[in-house]
Parts: structure tokens; sequence; C-alpha cells
């Protein structure tokens, strides 16, 4: 029993990814691929796109957003998880980046099951229906966050979830000294959810940090 979160060494992490994550040769394939991208730091780790995985499943999700898709391996973990029957929206600015996702996709066999969208995210999203999507998740640009929020709350449907990425932005977030532009609208957003009404949360401290909210 502990009173806190243990601390996560290499040496756990390695045995956590080796016996608690069952990731696919693809997965991994991608995960090497991004890794040697000057970028590459953005992408999720494996045990938080197996947790992804996880949740898409026990909720029997069948329609998923993605802000911020980088190089895939996050929307590989969570439409896999889905079935071949799920939808999903992706929605990210870089062609270089999801062009490497597309690639992926297509060998997994559900590039057909997501629509892309290769824009300024605030530009696709007012394109989509309200309450449309079981679950969603945010790993875009930071200083729009709360606007990547507000428009989730919209398009999700009631008790649906979103899954907010990089929450603790390197521990920067609980340092007051820290008032750059992304760590200021992190902690704001983290401040605004833990208060806001319309929704349930739980901070977990997998990967950079991770927010789960239901939309009540």
């Amino acid at each position: 029993m502990s009173n806190k979160t243990l601390d996560i060494d290499d040496t756990l992490l390695d045995y956590i990814i080796q016996t608690g994550v069952k990731e696919s040769a693809l997965q991994k394939r991608v995960r090497d691929e991004t890794k040697k991208l000057e970028m590459g730091k953005m992408q999720i780790a494996p045990e938080q796109g197996a947790f992804m995985g996880f949740i898409a499943n026990l909720l029997g999700a069948k329609t998923y957003l993605e802000i911020g898709v980088f190089t895939g391996y996050s929307m590989l973990s969570v439409v896999g998880a889905m079935g071949k029957d799920a939808k999903a929206v992706a929605c990210d600015l870089s062609k270089e980046w999801t062009d490497i996702a597309k690639g992926y996709w297509a060998e997994a066999g559900i590039e057909t099951q997501i629509n892309l969208y290769v824009d300024k995210a605030q530009n696709s999203l007012v394109k989509l229906d309200d309450n449309s999507f079981d679950l969603a998740f945010i790993d875009a640009d930071k200083e729009n966050y709360d606007l990547y929020y507000e428009e989730c709350l919209r398009l999700l449907k009631p008790n649906a979830l979103l899954m907010i990425d990089n929450i603790f932005w390197g521990g920067t977030v609980a340092n007051p000294l820290k008032v750059d532009e992304e760590t200021t609208a992190i902690r704001r957003l983290n401040e605004k959810i833990m208060q806001d009404k319309r929704v349930q949360a739980s901070m977990l401290t997998i990967g950079d940090g991770l927010m789960l909210v239901r939309k009540l």
C-alpha cells in the first residue's frame, strides 16, 4: 500500500512496457520511426496508448475525435480497439506528419474509418455536428487548449469522455515561476476543468499527465 503515487524509474518503466503493454509490431514501428524525428518527443508513451485503447473498448465507443494526430500512434491504439464498425475524425495541421500516419493506418486496415482534416483545428472542428462523439483526445498546440476543450464539450455526447494530454507539461504547471504561454494555458485549463460544473474530471499521472473529463 502507498499513500502517494510511486516514482517510475527506468527499470520499473521497462517492466511496465514489457509486462503490461500489448503493443503490435506495427505500433512499435511507428514509435521507432517517430523517435528519429526532430519532434519525436511529442509521441505518447506506449503505456498511455494501451490505456487509451482500453478505455475506448471499455466504453464501447464507436465515434472518436482526435485533435493533434502527429504520426498516428494514438489513432492506431484507439481505433484498433474500437473495431471495424467505428468511425474517427482526425485533426492536424501537418501534412508531413499525417502522411506518415496515413501509411501506418493503411497497413493496419483502418484508413477508411478515419476522416482526416489537415488544417488548423479550429477551422475543422466548426464543420462537425454537436453531440456526435463517444470519445475525444486533445494533444495539440497548448495555447489553444481551452478552445479545443470547449469545442469538445459541444461535440461530445452526454456522458462521453474527453482525454487531454500533457496536463503536467513536464511538471512546469506546478512551478509558479513558469509563466510562458503554453504552461499558463495548461495551468488555467486544469484549474477551469476542476471547477467546471458541466463535467466530472480526474487527473492521471500516466505519461506527461492525462486528464479524463466526462461530459455531464
